[in-house]
C-alpha cells in the first residue's frame, strides 16, 4: 500500500501528470481510502515541492509542472473524496486586487494551497472589494488571500480591509496578503492577519493562522 502512495508523491514531485493519474487510479483499485491517497500521496508530494521551493532548490516552472500533476490526480480523486464525505482542510477565497492584472504569484499560491488540502475559490485578477465581499458571503471561507504586484495597487489592500470592516465581515475571516512590493510592515499597518513572501510560506502561514496541523 505504502509503495503506490510513495510512487504518487515521487511522480508528482517531478511533474509526471500521466503517471500520477494512473497511480491514483491504481491506488483506488487496490482499495486504498481516498483520504489516504490525498494525504500520503498527493499532499505528501506537494509538501516536498514546497520545501524545495522555499529552499531555492527548485523554481517556479517546476512548481507549476508539479501542480499540474497534482491537478491530474485530483480530477480522478475528487469525486471519490466527495462520495466518502471527506471535507477540505479549510476554504480560501483568493484574488489579485483591483487594478492589478498579475496572476502568476496568485496562481502559485492557489496551487500550493490546493496541494496542501485547501479548497480554493480563485476570483482571478482585477478583483474589486465588492467581489471579495460577495465571495465571502457566498462561500463562507475561513481565509481570504489578496495579491498585489504593484506599489500603485498595493493601496487597494487597505481599501479592501476597510470595506470588509464596513460590511461587518472582518471578524469572520482571516486575511492574508502578499506580492512583490508587500511587506510584513505593510501587513501590520493595514491590519491584515498574515503576510507571506512566497507561495510555500503562504501555506505555512495559512495553517498557522487557522491553527491547522
Amino acid at each position: 500500500m505504502a509503495e503506490v502512495l510513495d510512487q504518487i508523491a515521487k511522480e508528482l514531485f517531478v511533474g509526471n501528470a500521466k503517471a500520477v493519474a494512473e497511480l491514483v487510479q491504481k491506488a483506488l483499485e487496490e482499495g486504498i481510502a481516498p483520504q489516504d491517497i490525498l494525504g500520503n500521496g498527493l499532499i505528501k508530494g506537494m509538501n516536498e515541492v514546497g520545501i524545495k521551493f522555499k529552499a531555492n532548490e527548485i523554481y517556479v516552472p517546476e512548481v507549476l509542472i508539479a501542480a499540474r500533476a497534482m491537478k491530474a490526480g485530483m480530477e480522478i480523486l475528487k469525486p471519490k473524496l466527495v462520495a466518502t464525505g471527506v471535507k477540505p482542510m479549510a476554504k480560501m477565497v483568493i484574488g489579485t486586487v483591483k487594478g492589478d492584472l498579475h496572476d502568476i504569484g496568485k496562481n502559485l499560491v492557489s496551487m500550493m494551497m490546493e496541494g496542501a488540502g485547501f479548497e480554493v475559490i480563485d476570483l482571478g485578477i482585477d478583483v474589486p472589494a465588492e467581489k471579495f465581499i460577495q465571495a465571502v458571503k457566498e462561500n463562507e471561507p475561513e481565509l481570504v488571500g489578496m495579491s498585489a504586484l504593484l506599489t500603485t495597487t498595493m493601496i487597494q489592500i487597505r481599501e479592501n480591509l476597510k470595506a470588509f470592516n464596513e460590511a461587518g465581515l472582518r471578524n469572520r475571516v482571516k486575511i492574508m496578503i502578499g506580492g512583490a512590493p508587500v511587506t510584513q510592515k505593510f501587513a501590520d499597518e493595514v491590519g491584515a492577519d498574515g503576510y507571506a513572501p512566497d507561495a510555500a510560506s503562504a501555506v505555512d502561514k495559512a495553517k498557522e493562522l487557522l491553527a491547522i496541523g
